[in-house]
């Protein structure tokens, strides 16, 4: 299958998988209760494709020289956060860091998870450029569903009808294609194979930083209960990137 199949594909289901986390708070009418066991193996498939899988291809592809992109991944998403957007990602509606900020939140929430899709398809869109895609697609579909059920769960408690809700999730699925679709015009304008290692390791910060600084706070926080199945998430996510690592290497 060519590359643009491949990527055509890995697009497609991430957004049928927000829009599938977007339906759950639609149906339960509350938050599932397993969200932050399944969010720290989220963080565990994101570490361990940025570090078993993407830096590895980077370094090999690029030389040391792709891995200085890294910090500016990581360095990009702190400053979008922490100075341009508010920070919400996977908080839950009625934590009390909330409590105060009114009916925009939900709007923030999308904002602030829609700058990080972007660059989750600029990843999906370099992953597959240099072969590991399905890795970049196993990490970023983990993340997604959970954060778009977050992102219901917020602009459901703000009063928001089903449908507008479908559509936040639709849009917000819709920036993983967008970013990808960003990285295939920056190809256009310089040959890929120069541009796909330095935006591999790019795309690793930015893993790095969303497991670090979003996945694995909230785990910390909503976590007290259950820790030992949470620890289990993490390391069984890990355990998936170190095996498969070895699957494609075979």
């Amino acid at each position: 299958m060519p590359f643009a199949a491949h990527l055509a594909l890995y697009c497609a289901v991430i957004v049928a998988g927000a829009l599938a986390g977007a339906t759950v708070p639609l149906w339960l009418g509350r938050r599932a209760s397993a969200q932050v066991t399944f969010l720290a193996f989220a963080a565990g498939i994101m570490l361990g494709a940025a570090f078993f899988h993407m830096l590895p291809e980077a370094l090999h592809s690029g030389g040391y020289g792709a891995l200085s992109f890294v910090p500016a991944g990581f360095a990009l998403l702190f400053v979008l956060e922490r100075y341009v957007l508010v920070h919400v990602c996977e908080e839950p509606p009625d934590c009390e860091e909330h409590a105060h900020l009114g009916a925009t939140l939900g709007l923030t929430a999308f904002l602030g998870l829609s700058a990080h899709t972007l660059f989750d398809g600029i990843a999906l869109a370099s992953a597959t450029q240099e072969g590991v895609g399905l890795t970049a697609f196993i990490a970023i579909a983990a993340h997604k569903a959970p954060s778009s059920l977050s992102l219901a769960s917020l602009l459901k408690a703000e009063g928001r009808s089903p449908r507008a809700i479908l559509a936040y999730a639709l849009a917000y699925g819709l920036m993983v294609p967008l970013g990808a679709g960003l990285y295939l015009a920056l190809g256009s304008l310089t040959p890929l194979e120069h541009v796909a290692p330095k935006a591999l390791a790019f795309s690793a910060g930015t893993f790095l930083y969303i497991a670090v600084s979003d996945l694995l706070p909230h785990i910390n926080r909503h976590g007290k209960q259950g820790r030992l199945a949470h620890v289990g998430g993490l390391c069984s996510g890990l355990g998936v990137m170190f095996a498969l690592s070895y699957a494609v290497a075979g």
